[in-house]
């Protein structure tokens, strides 16, 4: 099963979330509406609180974790991710934060306490250090990740698209399941809230 609880605290999902049946959501996660988290994708909120936006898409093999509150830091480190963001394939995000309309491509790694504001690119197999505070409208590549360049118009324009493109994606695979609904077939192998 998809969604799982962890000691008092369960998965919340908003309405017209996409889920695919092999991704697993445990513990205190809230899913805003229009979001989708896909293949295998894992966030475990066990330890401290995740919190994904509107539209944003977690997609294939990425791992979403927290760190734990400590007496040092009350808060401990939770991970939230903004308003139509797209993480890419293979990313590990750990315990940082992710403002609106901001990209992390493939293979990246966001660490603890991380601060990316809104509008950020993460170019591919980017590491992102623990502690960082990135700045808003700017490329970042590298391991570990570097400021490249200002953002081009059309890039910036592409982060609000590459969100808007997988809610139109997981929009498909919603209605897929509606009409085999009402022909009588279900598949058993996704979950639709």
């Amino acid at each position: 099963m998809p969604l799982s609880s962890y000691l008092k605290t369960s998965p919340a999902l908003a309405e017209h979330v996409y889920l695919h049946p092999s991704a697993q959501v445990i513990g205190e996660v809230k899913i805003g509406a229009d979001a989708s988290i896909w293949c295998n994708a894992v966030l475990r909120g066990d330890v401290n609180r995740i919190e994904i936006g509107r539209g944003t898409n977690v997609q294939d093999l990425t791992i979403g974790h927290v760190s734990h509150k400590t007496a040092e830091k009350p808060e401990g480190s939770p991970l939230i991710v903004g308003d139509y963001v797209t993480i890419g394939h293979s990313v590990i995000l750990h315990g940082c934060r992710i403002g609106n309309e901001c990209l992390i491509g493939m293979g990246s790694i966001i660490m603890d306490d991380v601060v990316i504001p809104d509008r950020v690119m993460v170019g591919a197999g980017s590491m992102v250090t623990p502690g960082k505070v990135l700045e808003s409208g700017m490329l970042y590549m590298g391991r570990p990740a570097k400021a490249v360049r200002a953002l081009t118009e059309e890039e910036l324009a592409y982060l609000r698209y590459s969100a808007e493109h997988y809610i139109r994606l997981k929009d498909d695979y919603l209605r897929m399941d509606e009409q085999a609904a009402a022909r009588g077939k279900v598949f058993p192998d996704h979950v639709v809230f």
